[in-house]
């Protein structure tokens, strides 16, 4: 009797044990090349992290259109207070039940959409324009239009920091970043100018620094989030600019290893990444990866274990080595610019990347 009763504790440790296990998943919105569906579809595609980023399951969002008449996805976000999941096309924003991927709401909004970002606590997203001359503010819960922030032209990628202080809004047709007070709404400063345009840009989570791409730069510059200074140029040796399949910017895709020790950043023309050591300034080039297609994104995982650039390779971060590329249920090879990791404990969401490759050392408080 004492040995079963040790043999149904033990099965029973081992049980809540693997309930209680991790698991990780990567979220993929598709079209997430423009509106093409020959990268994976339409959709959001859910892939197994730890198990080979096997392919999970297809979630259908309506904002999305159909295959046959395909809205181009515009960015992805998440948020696991809430367990919310948010995904937006060029004309609207679905919101996600995690639990269940259940559809909560879906809201088109005036002027279009583009890349949003979200605060800590799931309640607040800023959401651009699509390319115009503001960002909606926009409740969480309901996808009520709060307010308008007016910091276009070009209302494009946002950022919002990690302590959620502070959003970081880019402009298509602007050189300056804007940091937004998310407390009282406010524009606070510009930061820059830098050479060009901004395009894709990530942050460091102390919220101090941010590393911007620019039009017509094979590389990034970098400023200083407090002061509004700009403060180095990088631009990647040993390779030339030339022709880029979308864009229309050398480097379109930038990443902080989220120990913020790397930066990575694409490189279309040459179909590669460029790796920066970030513990010197101006960081120092070190390598660079050969990728299947011209890149036009990249994040991290979390951990940063994983690297992933949009032309859907799966590339271990510490070895450089591409593991995989990302297929969907037909076999289909999946490219997006526009995914993120969400972790759960049985079905409950416990952690959310960013579709951003975001530093991610804090200050300790």
């Amino acid at each position: 009797m004492r040995i079963l009763s040790t043999l149904l504790a033990a099965i029973l440790i081992s049980s809540v044990t693997a309930q209680a296990e991790t698991r990780h998943l990567l979220y993929v919105a598709v079209p997430g090349i423009r509106n093409y569906p020959q990268y994976g579809g339409n959709g959001i595609l859910v892939f197994d992290i730890d198990h080979d980023h096997q392919f999970v399951r297809r979630i259908p969002i309506p904002g999305l259109g159909t295959e046959e008449n395909a809205l181009a996805s515009k960015g992805i976000c998440a948020n696991a207070k809430t367990g919310k999941l948010y995904v937006s096309s060029t004309e609207a924003v679905t919101c996600i039940n995690l639990d269940n991927d259940a559809i909560l709401w879906e809201q088109k909004y005036a002027d279009g959409c583009d890349r949003m970002s979200i605060t800590p606590d799931g309640s607040t997203i800023y959401e651009p324009t699509l390319e115009g001359k503001y960002w909606h503010v926009i409740n969480g819960a309901t996808g009520e239009e709060m307010m308008k922030i007016p910091a276009g032209p070009g209302a494009h990628n946002t950022i919002v920091s990690l302590d959620g202080k502070h959003a970081y809004l880019a402009g298509l047709h602007s050189p300056t970043l804007t940091v937004v007070n998310t407390e009282t709404q406010k524009i606070e400063r510009g930061v820059g100018p830098f050479a060009k345009e901004i395009r894709p840009f990530t942050v460091n989570g102390a919220g101090t620094l941010c590393y911007v791409n620019v039009n017509e730069l094979l590389g990034f510059e970098i400023g200083d989030l407090t002061s509004g200074a700009k403060l180095a140029r990088v631009e990647v040796q040993g390779f030339e600019k030339g022709p880029e399949k979308r864009h229309g910017c050398p480097s379109h895709g930038i990443a902080l290893t989220p120990d913020e020790k790397e930066i990575w950043v694409t490189d279309a023309h040459n179909s590669r990444l460029h790796i920066f050591d970030n513990t010197v300034m101006p960081p120092k080039q070190i390598t660079s990866i050969l990728l299947g297609d011209q890149p036009g994104w990249i994040t991290f995982t979390i951990d940063g274990r994983y690297a992933y650039p949009s032309s859907g390779e799966v590339i271990d971060s510490k070895s450089r080595k591409i593991l995989m590329t990302l297929k969907d249920e037909h076999g289909q090879a999946v490219q997006s610019e526009k995914l993120l990791e969400i972790d759960f404990d049985g079905s409950k969401c416990v952690a959310t990347g960013d579709q951003f490759g975001l530093g991610r050392v804090t200050p300790v408080q």
